[in-house]
């Protein structure tokens, strides 16, 4: 079988043919699909990438402000401990739940706004295509055309709210059990920042367990290159949702994690600097 056979047979075959810009790979995957009931898969709004990607990059850089800002003010170990631990899960069940209600309550607007489109409908179906025309025109498509599109797409009803939505609004209509998806992000949230939060700490809990004489300079190292490490990967990671290469991705992300990074290490540096004249 070849690769181009191969790329046509794969439920995403059309995402791999788009990477690798081959048309012929393409093409076979559009004359199989009905065929083979392959389903082309497209990225819409990255699924549950966002609370991921955001709780991640949140979790990791607060809990490395915490070490950087301590390392600068030559805290003890155990008070970095505590202060970043308590803060890491405290702000991560805060931030999951931040995320729970946000997502509850816009979609529950959205909900509301096609409540008054459909209600608009109901009422008065003729200005409703009449703006549904005009907005199409303006796009490009002829008067007649529009008029025909429209007037075909009315006749189904809650379908053309949709469209509505969407084209007039520009707003994704949510699922019927949208507030488990909330609650879905909201667990995402939490567990993304907590687990991410953590690692630039558990340094300063291994490393001392496997080496007692480690000086805080070595721990505060350690931190560095977890952080570092852990930040580049999540750049990699979400470049597979963006057409930026990799690297690209990753080197971003990166460079600004470390300048947060900098910032407070900075700051801690000046405040233990201003206490010990003081």
């Amino acid at each position: 079988m070849s690769s181009v056979e191969k790329v046509a047979l794969v439920p995403d075959g059309a995402r791999k043919a788009y990477d690798g810009l081959d048309l012929e790979a393409s093409r076979n995957f559009h004359d199989t699909k009905h065929v083979s009931k392959n389903t082309e898969m497209h990225q819409t709004e990255g699924g549950f990438l966002k609370p991921l990607i955001f709780g991640g990059l949140d979790g990791i850089l607060t809990s490395f402000a915490i070490v950087a800002g301590a390392a600068g003010g030559s805290m003890p170990i155990p008070v970095v401990l505590v202060l970043g631990f308590s803060n890491i899960f405290a702000d991560a069940l805060a931030m999951g739940v931040g995320e729970f209600l946000s997502s509850k309550a816009e979609n529950e607007w959205i909900l509301s706004e096609r409540q008054r489109e459909n209600w608009e409908m109901e009422n008065y179906p003729e200005g409703e295509i009449e703006e549904m025309i005009d907005i199409y025109e303006n796009r490009g498509m002829s008067r007649e055309d529009a008029t025909q599109v429209i007037t075909t797409m009315s006749k189904y009803k809650d379908f053309f709210v949709d469209i509505m939505m969407a084209e007039e609004l520009a707003l994704r209509v949510p699922e019927e059990d949208h507030k488990i998806e909330s609650m879905k992000e909201g667990v995402v949230m939490f567990c993304s920042f907590a687990t991410f939060g953590s690692l630039p700490l558990l340094g300063y809990v291994i490393i001392p367990a496997l080496f007692p004489q480690s000086e805080e300079e070595v721990l505060f190292s350690a931190a560095c290159v977890i952080t570092g490490m852990v930040l580049f990967g999540m750049g990699c990671v979400k470049s597979n949702f963006s057409a930026s290469h990799w690297f690209v991705c990753g080197l971003e992300t990166l460079l600004l994690g470390g300048a947060c990074a900098t910032v407070a290490y900075t700051i801690g540096q000046f405040v233990d600097s201003l206490i010990a004249e003081s």
